[in-house]
Protein backbone atom coordinates (compact mmCIF):
# COMPACT_ATOMS: atom_id res chain seq x y z
CA UNK A 1 0.00 0.00 0.00
CA UNK A 2 1.11 3.73 -0.41
CA UNK A 3 2.38 5.93 1.59
CA UNK A 4 -0.62 8.81 2.47
CA UNK A 5 -1.09 11.37 4.78
CA UNK A 6 -3.87 12.97 5.68
CA UNK A 7 -4.66 15.41 8.63
CA UNK A 8 -6.23 12.27 10.79
CA UNK A 9 -4.74 9.28 8.95
CA UNK A 10 -2.01 8.11 6.88
CA UNK A 11 -0.10 5.11 6.09
CA UNK A 12 3.67 3.89 6.64
CA UNK A 13 4.86 1.18 5.02
CA UNK A 14 1.61 -0.38 4.84
CA UNK A 15 0.76 0.57 8.46
CA UNK A 16 -2.72 2.28 9.43
CA UNK A 17 -2.41 5.33 11.81
CA UNK A 18 -5.02 7.54 13.34
CA UNK A 19 -4.24 10.98 15.01
CA UNK A 20 -6.73 10.45 18.08
CA UNK A 21 -8.60 13.27 18.03
CA UNK A 22 -10.06 13.43 21.74
CA UNK A 23 -6.32 15.00 22.86
CA UNK A 24 -6.24 17.89 20.12
CA UNK A 25 -5.48 20.63 20.58
CA UNK A 26 -3.16 20.14 23.59
CA UNK A 27 -1.53 16.63 22.17
CA UNK A 28 -1.00 15.16 18.62
CA UNK A 29 -0.67 11.55 19.23
CA UNK A 30 -0.69 8.83 16.26
CA UNK A 31 -2.51 5.93 17.31
CA UNK A 32 -1.80 2.33 15.24
CA UNK A 33 -4.64 0.83 14.28
CA UNK A 34 -4.77 -2.81 12.87
CA UNK A 35 -7.52 -4.65 13.73
CA UNK A 36 -11.24 -4.11 13.47
CA UNK A 37 -11.58 -3.73 16.80
CA UNK A 38 -9.18 -0.71 17.23
CA UNK A 39 -11.04 0.65 14.43
CA UNK A 40 -14.05 0.40 16.25
CA UNK A 41 -13.01 1.36 19.09
CA UNK A 42 -11.40 4.64 17.82
CA UNK A 43 -14.76 5.45 15.89
CA UNK A 44 -16.58 5.22 19.15
CA UNK A 45 -14.49 7.35 20.88
CA UNK A 46 -14.52 9.71 18.34
CA UNK A 47 -10.37 9.22 18.47
CA UNK A 48 -11.49 9.29 14.45
CA UNK A 49 -14.62 10.87 13.66
CA UNK A 50 -15.77 13.46 10.28
CA UNK A 51 -17.69 11.10 7.49
CA UNK A 52 -15.13 10.89 4.97
CA UNK A 53 -12.39 10.38 7.50
CA UNK A 54 -14.61 7.58 8.89
CA UNK A 55 -15.23 5.49 5.93
CA UNK A 56 -11.63 6.16 4.43
CA UNK A 57 -10.36 4.63 7.52
CA UNK A 58 -11.96 1.30 7.15
CA UNK A 59 -11.17 1.00 4.57
CA UNK A 60 -7.84 1.26 4.63
CA UNK A 61 -7.53 -1.14 7.78
CA UNK A 62 -9.29 -3.27 5.49
CA UNK A 63 -6.68 -2.80 2.79
CA UNK A 64 -3.90 -3.39 5.39
CA UNK A 65 -5.64 -6.71 7.20
CA UNK A 66 -5.79 -8.03 3.43
CA UNK A 67 -2.22 -7.57 2.86
CA UNK A 68 -1.25 -8.94 5.77
CA UNK A 69 -3.02 -12.13 5.16
CA UNK A 70 -6.64 -12.05 5.76
CA UNK A 71 -8.87 -14.29 4.23
CA UNK A 72 -11.80 -13.03 1.51
CA UNK A 73 -14.16 -14.58 4.30
CA UNK A 74 -12.74 -13.02 6.99
CA UNK A 75 -12.59 -9.37 5.39
CA UNK A 76 -16.14 -9.74 4.10
CA UNK A 77 -17.11 -10.51 8.08
CA UNK A 78 -15.09 -7.29 8.84
CA UNK A 79 -16.68 -5.05 6.25
CA UNK A 80 -20.19 -5.91 7.80
CA UNK A 81 -18.92 -5.39 11.35
CA UNK A 82 -17.40 -2.18 10.71
CA UNK A 83 -20.64 -1.31 8.96
CA UNK A 84 -21.96 -0.69 12.04
CA UNK A 85 -19.69 1.63 14.03
CA UNK A 86 -21.11 4.81 12.97
CA UNK A 87 -25.29 4.46 12.12
CA UNK A 88 -25.59 7.94 10.66
CA UNK A 89 -22.17 8.75 8.53
CA UNK A 90 -23.60 7.19 5.59
CA UNK A 91 -20.25 7.57 3.76
CA UNK A 92 -18.98 4.65 6.03
CA UNK A 93 -21.05 2.71 3.83
CA UNK A 94 -20.76 4.16 0.99
CA UNK A 95 -17.18 2.99 0.95
CA UNK A 96 -17.98 0.04 2.31
CA UNK A 97 -20.31 -1.22 -0.32
CA UNK A 98 -16.88 -0.21 -2.59
CA UNK A 99 -14.74 -2.20 -0.89
CA UNK A 100 -16.67 -5.45 -0.85
CA UNK A 101 -16.94 -5.20 -4.70
CA UNK A 102 -13.49 -5.09 -4.68
CA UNK A 103 -13.00 -8.22 -2.41
CA UNK A 104 -15.21 -10.15 -4.87
CA UNK A 105 -12.18 -9.90 -7.65
CA UNK A 106 -9.87 -12.78 -8.13
CA UNK A 107 -7.15 -10.89 -6.69
CA UNK A 108 -8.88 -9.23 -3.67
CA UNK A 109 -5.80 -8.69 -2.05
CA UNK A 110 -4.58 -6.00 -4.43
CA UNK A 111 -8.05 -4.83 -5.24
CA UNK A 112 -8.67 -4.07 -1.81
CA UNK A 113 -5.69 -1.65 -1.49
CA UNK A 114 -6.35 -0.61 -4.79
CA UNK A 115 -9.78 0.77 -3.52
CA UNK A 116 -8.82 1.79 -0.45
CA UNK A 117 -6.32 4.37 -2.45
CA UNK A 118 -8.92 5.30 -4.67
CA UNK A 119 -11.02 6.26 -2.16
CA UNK A 120 -8.36 8.22 -0.12
CA UNK A 121 -7.59 9.90 -3.71
CA UNK A 122 -11.42 10.38 -4.21
CA UNK A 123 -12.18 12.52 -1.26
CA UNK A 124 -9.45 14.61 -1.76
CA UNK A 125 -10.55 15.44 -4.99
CA UNK A 126 -13.85 15.59 -3.76
CA UNK A 127 -13.27 18.31 -1.23
CA UNK A 128 -11.43 20.75 -3.90
CA UNK A 129 -14.44 20.51 -5.91
CA UNK A 130 -16.47 21.50 -2.90
CA UNK A 131 -13.91 24.23 -1.88
CA UNK A 132 -14.20 25.90 -5.31
CA UNK A 133 -17.86 26.02 -5.88
CA UNK A 134 -17.94 26.96 -1.99
CA UNK A 135 -15.50 29.75 -1.88
CA UNK A 136 -17.12 31.21 -5.31
CA UNK A 137 -20.13 32.41 -2.75
CA UNK A 138 -18.17 33.84 0.02
CA UNK A 139 -18.17 37.65 -1.06
CA UNK A 140 -15.04 40.19 -0.11
CA UNK A 141 -15.14 40.81 3.73
CA UNK A 142 -17.64 38.33 4.75
CA UNK A 143 -18.07 37.78 8.28
CA UNK A 144 -19.00 33.65 8.03
CA UNK A 145 -19.96 31.14 10.60
CA UNK A 146 -19.56 27.51 11.12
CA UNK A 147 -20.88 24.69 13.42
CA UNK A 148 -18.86 21.29 14.49
CA UNK A 149 -15.86 20.08 12.41
CA UNK A 150 -15.56 19.78 9.01
CA UNK A 151 -12.07 20.42 8.09
CA UNK A 152 -8.75 18.15 7.57
CA UNK A 153 -9.54 16.54 10.73
CA UNK A 154 -12.81 15.13 8.99
CA UNK A 155 -11.69 13.93 5.65
CA UNK A 156 -8.82 12.84 3.72
CA UNK A 157 -8.64 16.36 2.22
CA UNK A 158 -9.13 20.02 2.70
CA UNK A 159 -12.50 19.38 4.41
CA UNK A 160 -16.21 20.38 3.58
CA UNK A 161 -17.65 23.60 5.39
CA UNK A 162 -14.23 24.36 6.49
CA UNK A 163 -12.11 23.67 3.38
CA UNK A 164 -14.38 26.28 1.40
CA UNK A 165 -13.66 28.75 4.25
CA UNK A 166 -10.19 28.34 4.13
CA UNK A 167 -10.13 28.91 0.17
CA UNK A 168 -12.25 32.44 0.10
CA UNK A 169 -9.39 33.18 2.97
CA UNK A 170 -6.49 32.07 0.71
CA UNK A 171 -8.35 34.07 -2.06
CA UNK A 172 -7.63 37.15 -0.16
CA UNK A 173 -11.17 37.69 1.11
CA UNK A 174 -10.92 39.16 4.15
CA UNK A 175 -13.06 36.91 5.67
CA UNK A 176 -13.64 36.31 9.69
CA UNK A 177 -14.77 33.65 10.67
CA UNK A 178 -17.12 32.52 13.95
CA UNK A 179 -16.56 29.61 15.35
CA UNK A 180 -19.38 27.56 17.62
CA UNK A 181 -18.06 25.77 20.54
CA UNK A 182 -20.36 23.22 19.59
CA UNK A 183 -21.24 21.38 22.71
CA UNK A 184 -21.28 18.97 23.94
CA UNK A 185 -18.09 17.66 22.45
CA UNK A 186 -16.31 20.66 21.97
CA UNK A 187 -15.63 19.74 18.12
CA UNK A 188 -15.74 23.42 17.38
CA UNK A 189 -13.61 24.75 20.37
CA UNK A 190 -11.10 22.15 20.42
CA UNK A 191 -10.69 21.36 16.39
CA UNK A 192 -12.19 23.74 14.44
CA UNK A 193 -10.49 26.35 16.40
CA UNK A 194 -7.04 24.49 16.16
CA UNK A 195 -7.50 23.93 12.46
CA UNK A 196 -8.53 27.42 11.99
CA UNK A 197 -4.26 28.73 14.08
CA UNK A 198 -3.07 26.10 11.69
CA UNK A 199 -4.20 27.63 8.46
CA UNK A 200 -4.20 31.42 9.70
CA UNK A 201 -7.70 31.63 9.22
CA UNK A 202 -8.98 34.96 11.38
CA UNK A 203 -11.57 33.43 13.57
CA UNK A 204 -13.10 33.70 16.83
CA UNK A 205 -14.92 31.00 19.53
CA UNK A 206 -18.11 31.07 20.70
CA UNK A 207 -20.71 29.59 22.84
CA UNK A 208 -23.69 27.77 20.23
CA UNK A 209 -26.21 29.94 22.15
CA UNK A 210 -24.54 33.11 21.12
CA UNK A 211 -24.99 32.55 17.15
CA UNK A 212 -28.71 34.14 17.36
CA UNK A 213 -27.06 37.58 19.21
CA UNK A 214 -24.24 37.76 16.14
CA UNK A 215 -27.00 37.27 13.53
CA UNK A 216 -29.18 40.16 14.90
CA UNK A 217 -26.38 42.64 15.19
CA UNK A 218 -26.04 41.71 11.52
CA UNK A 219 -22.66 40.15 12.15
CA UNK A 220 -22.99 36.92 10.01
CA UNK A 221 -23.34 37.47 6.60
CA UNK A 222 -23.11 33.63 5.31
CA UNK A 223 -23.56 30.16 7.43
CA UNK A 224 -21.48 27.23 6.15
CA UNK A 225 -21.78 23.37 8.00
CA UNK A 226 -21.22 19.77 6.83
CA UNK A 227 -23.61 16.96 6.38
CA UNK A 228 -23.23 13.21 7.65
CA UNK A 229 -26.24 12.29 5.70
CA UNK A 230 -28.50 14.07 2.98
CA UNK A 231 -31.89 12.23 2.19
CA UNK A 232 -33.01 12.40 -1.61
CA UNK A 233 -35.18 15.84 -0.28
CA UNK A 234 -32.45 17.56 0.48
CA UNK A 235 -33.21 17.31 4.29
CA UNK A 236 -29.49 16.36 6.14
CA UNK A 237 -28.36 15.39 9.60
CA UNK A 238 -25.35 16.83 11.10
CA UNK A 239 -24.09 17.67 14.59
CA UNK A 240 -26.99 18.35 16.97
CA UNK A 241 -27.32 22.22 16.87
CA UNK A 242 -27.01 22.85 13.15
CA UNK A 243 -30.96 22.39 13.05
CA UNK A 244 -30.91 25.58 15.50
CA UNK A 245 -28.80 27.32 13.72
CA UNK A 246 -30.86 27.00 10.40
CA UNK A 247 -33.84 28.36 12.23
CA UNK A 248 -31.87 31.35 13.48
CA UNK A 249 -30.51 31.90 10.00
CA UNK A 250 -34.13 31.99 8.22
CA UNK A 251 -35.47 34.42 10.99
CA UNK A 252 -32.44 36.52 10.10
CA UNK A 253 -32.16 36.22 6.28
CA UNK A 254 -28.72 34.79 6.32
CA UNK A 255 -27.67 32.14 3.75
CA UNK A 256 -27.32 28.97 4.85
CA UNK A 257 -25.45 26.15 2.84
CA UNK A 258 -24.69 22.54 3.36
CA UNK A 259 -21.18 21.14 2.18
CA UNK A 260 -21.01 17.79 1.71
CA UNK A 261 -19.36 14.95 -1.33
CA UNK A 262 -21.89 13.23 -3.17
CA UNK A 263 -21.13 9.82 -1.36
CA UNK A 264 -22.68 11.67 1.34
CA UNK A 265 -26.15 11.71 -0.33
CA UNK A 266 -28.64 8.30 0.22
CA UNK A 267 -31.02 7.70 -1.96
CA UNK A 268 -32.40 5.21 0.46
CA UNK A 269 -33.59 8.15 2.68
CA UNK A 270 -36.38 9.89 1.15
CA UNK A 271 -36.36 12.27 3.78
CA UNK A 272 -35.04 13.40 7.20
CA UNK A 273 -36.81 11.07 9.05
CA UNK A 274 -35.62 8.11 7.76
CA UNK A 275 -31.81 8.79 8.90
CA UNK A 276 -31.21 6.96 11.77
CA UNK A 277 -29.90 9.29 14.65
CA UNK A 278 -26.48 8.00 16.89
CA UNK A 279 -27.52 8.44 20.77
CA UNK A 280 -24.38 8.77 22.92
CA UNK A 281 -23.29 8.04 26.20
CA UNK A 282 -24.78 10.37 29.01
CA UNK A 283 -21.28 11.27 30.66
CA UNK A 284 -20.80 13.14 27.41
CA UNK A 285 -23.49 15.70 28.55
CA UNK A 286 -23.25 15.41 32.42
CA UNK A 287 -19.78 16.75 32.32
CA UNK A 288 -16.18 17.08 30.03
CA UNK A 289 -13.35 15.28 29.16
CA UNK A 290 -10.56 14.90 26.48
CA UNK A 291 -6.66 15.95 26.62
CA UNK A 292 -7.07 18.79 28.85
CA UNK A 293 -8.66 16.74 31.69
CA UNK A 294 -12.15 16.01 33.01
CA UNK A 295 -14.97 17.49 35.01
CA UNK A 296 -18.01 16.78 35.81
CA UNK A 297 -21.01 19.22 36.93
CA UNK A 298 -24.53 17.37 36.60
CA UNK A 299 -25.53 14.79 39.46
CA UNK A 300 -23.94 11.68 38.56
CA UNK A 301 -27.50 10.13 37.96
CA UNK A 302 -28.89 12.80 36.00
CA UNK A 303 -31.24 11.64 32.93
CA UNK A 304 -29.71 12.78 29.51
CA UNK A 305 -30.96 12.79 26.10
CA UNK A 306 -27.91 12.59 23.85
CA UNK A 307 -28.50 12.59 20.49
CA UNK A 308 -25.23 13.07 18.01
CA UNK A 309 -26.76 14.92 15.24
CA UNK A 310 -30.01 16.39 14.12
CA UNK A 311 -31.84 16.88 10.93
CA UNK A 312 -32.43 20.03 9.28
CA UNK A 313 -35.50 20.32 6.82
CA UNK A 314 -34.51 20.88 2.69
CA UNK A 315 -36.58 24.21 3.23
CA UNK A 316 -34.30 25.68 5.96
CA UNK A 317 -31.24 25.53 3.15
CA UNK A 318 -30.63 27.87 0.99
CA UNK A 319 -28.03 25.79 -1.48
CA UNK A 320 -26.30 22.13 -1.05
CA UNK A 321 -22.51 22.66 -2.20
CA UNK A 322 -21.51 19.45 -3.53
CA UNK A 323 -18.56 18.20 -5.46
CA UNK A 324 -20.68 18.51 -8.62
CA UNK A 325 -21.50 22.12 -7.81
CA UNK A 326 -24.06 24.09 -6.18
CA UNK A 327 -27.80 23.22 -6.01
CA UNK A 328 -31.15 25.54 -4.98
CA UNK A 329 -34.30 24.23 -3.33
CA UNK A 330 -35.84 24.67 -7.18
CA UNK A 331 -32.49 21.77 -8.41
CA UNK A 332 -33.38 19.91 -5.46
CA UNK A 333 -37.20 19.96 -5.52
CA UNK A 334 -36.50 18.76 -9.50
CA UNK A 335 -34.63 15.75 -8.16
CA UNK A 336 -31.05 16.66 -8.96
CA UNK A 337 -29.72 14.74 -6.10
CA UNK A 338 -31.21 11.72 -7.78
CA UNK A 339 -27.97 10.96 -10.11
CA UNK A 340 -26.09 10.34 -6.90
CA UNK A 341 -27.01 6.77 -6.91
CA UNK A 342 -23.92 5.33 -4.79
Amino acid sequence: MQNLTALSLKTELGKLYVLDQTLLPQQQKWLLCQTVAQMIGMIKALQLRGAPAIGIGACLLLAYRASVGESREQLLQDAEVLRAARPTAVNLMNNLDSMVIALQQADFKGAAIACAEHLFAEDVALCQRMAEFGAGLVQDGEQLLTHCNTGGLATAGVGTALGVINLAHQQGKNIRLWVDETRPLLQGGRLTAWECQQLGIPYQLICDNMAAMLMARGQVDRIFVGSDRIAANGDFANKVGTYSLAVLAQYHQVPFYVVAPHTTVDLACTDGSAIPIEQRHADEVRGVSGGFGSAIWAPEDAPVFNPAFDVTPAALVTGWVLDSGVYSPADIAAGVLQQFNN
